[in-house]
């Protein structure tokens, strides 16, 4: 897992229920996904929990988070999973 001090932008990915994707960013990995686990996090996972974080991608600086998770949401689904070069099974 990613560096979780609060100083460290990141990107993250999450595999929900019926292996849907959700990409976020934060400066406080720990804590965001915590928010995500009591249903505060976003409205998205609330809705497809269970949740597993399966990628994290370090950025300097929260516009270079946010710039990335920004490109990574406009991609496809099938380019997602190819650039993320993570493993996962069809939208069921």
């Amino acid at each position: 897992m990613a560096n979780t001090d609060k100083s460290c932008w990141c990107v993250y990915v999450l595999k929900c229920r019926n292996n849907y994707l959700y990409i976020g960013l934060t400066n406080n990995l720990e804590n965001r996904i915590k928010e995500h686990a009591r249903g505060a996090g976003s409205k998205f996972v609330r809705s497809h929990q269970p949740f597993e974080l399966i990628k994290t991608i370090p950025c300097v600086t929260s516009s270079e988070a946010r710039s990335l998770e920004a490109r990574l949401k406009k991609l496809k689904r099938s380019a997602k999973i190819e650039i993320l070069d993570i493993k996962i099974g069809p939208v069921k």
